[in-house]
């Protein structure tokens, strides 16, 4: 952890909104001490570091990852993510031996998701049994084993039924979880891949939808449904590509999936739910698990990811907001997301304006997890 006072000058910060103008960033320990204006300063304390004039940010936060050792979060912590939220763990062990890990990112996890009875949670990636859900009457049992496991939020696996037959769980047991979910006063997160999913969670109403629909773009009526419910859009555009370009446009082996799948689709729901006024958040699906439809680097992935959103329609601001004040905000991570006195000390420092260019957050000069210098 952070010791010592740190002075960052002559950098502009990242205000949520633009950048401010050239100022002077006191780290004290593992808080933010001051932030003013005050360019050309030289600045004191035991660590001066002169930003040159460029950019600095909150930590970034990752809304969707899977952890599976130590090396996840140094690779994460190397392009800036300082938040990760895991989005199902195959155990609370390796959970609580990657928290205890010094200098690096903070993770929020869901433990085992909910899934059917055959579904590829248990049957292709290693989840264990106690992760089935067998219907409605199964609800509360789950959720109440995911309060004992100490959980952050609940992840339930929403897939078309019309595809997946008994291997889906059905929306009476959606409606459910998701009501032994807010019961116990945790958020549910639904993995939804096809349009059918995507209904079926809305209903639902969960608060979170991660992932996007790769089988069609989602329905008008559906996106106003979203949008009018105030639910969160985490789409994970980079594995939404890589699951597309490897089926090869075909459904092949997506036993998920109808039809065609095609990537063009998740990016023009994307541009409907943020015209729309969805919250849309910058989540990666980044994983090294063997059995993953897709393998995604941590860290480097969430500024593909930032691209990506850019070029579905949200400005570089936006994107940059979708990975700091967003999620810090809508996630009770209260202690981050802003560059502002007494907040956490997780800090990227880059080169270059991302409000301008969101390419600019890959020239990372520093990271800093709650006053420590990781990069």
């Amino acid at each position: 952890m952070g010791s010592g006072v740190t002075t960052i000058v002559n950098v502009r910060v990242f205000t949520g909104d633009g950048l401010s103008e050239l100022s002077t960033v006191v780290i004290g320990g593992e808080v933010i001490v001051s932030v003013t204006a005050d360019a050309g300063g030289e600045g004191d304390g035991d660590v001066v570091v002169d930003g040159g004039g460029g950019t600095l940010m909150p930590g970034l936060i990752d809304s969707h990852v899977h952890l599976f050792g130590a090396g996840d979060l140094e690779r994460a912590s190397t392009w800036g993510v300082t938040t990760m939220l895991d989005m199902g763990a195959p155990s609370m062990e390796l959970i609580a031996g990657l928290r205890a890990v010094p200098d690096a990112p903070t993770i929020r996890t869901a433990g085992l998701p909910a899934s059917a009875p055959g579904g590829m949670q248990t049957t292709r990636m290693g989840f264990a049994r106690d992760s089935v859900v067998t219907g409605p009457g199964d609800a509360e049992r789950f959720v109440a084993a995911r309060v004992a496991d100490g959980v952050d939020y609940i992840k339930i696996i929403a897939e078309d039924p019309a595809a997946m037959g008994a291997a889906a769980l059905d929306g009476p047991t959606i409606d459910a979880l998701v009501i032994a979910a807010h019961t116990n006063r945790l958020r549910a997160y639904a993995h939804v891949t096809t349009v059918a999913a995507a209904q079926l969670a809305a209903t639902a109403w969960v608060d979170v939808l991660t992932h996007v629909a790769l089988d069609a773009g989602l329905p008008a009526a559906l996106v106003t449904e979203v949008a009018a419910k105030g639910l969160v859009s985490v789409p994970t555009l980079v594995m939404m590509r890589g699951v597309a370009e490897k089926a090869g446009g075909a459904s092949g082996d997506l036993v998920t999936h109808r039809g065609v799948v095609d990537f063009a689709h998740a990016v023009a729901s994307v541009t409907a739910l943020h015209e729309a006024g969805v919250a849309v958040l910058v989540g990666t699906d980044s994983n090294s698990a063997p059995g993953s439809p897709f393998g995604i680097a941590h860290g480097e992935s969430l500024h593909d990811e930032l691209g990506l959103l850019v070029e579905a329609g949200l400005s570089p601001v936006e994107a940059l907001r979708g990975a700091t004040v967003l999620p810090a905000r809508m996630f009770d991570l209260r202690d981050r997301g802003a560059v502002t006195p007494g907040l956490r000390a997780d800090l990227v420092l880059v080169e270059g304006d991302p409000t301008v260019d969101i390419a600019a957050t890959r020239a990372i000069r520093g990271v800093w997890i709650a006053g420590a210098r990781v990069r």
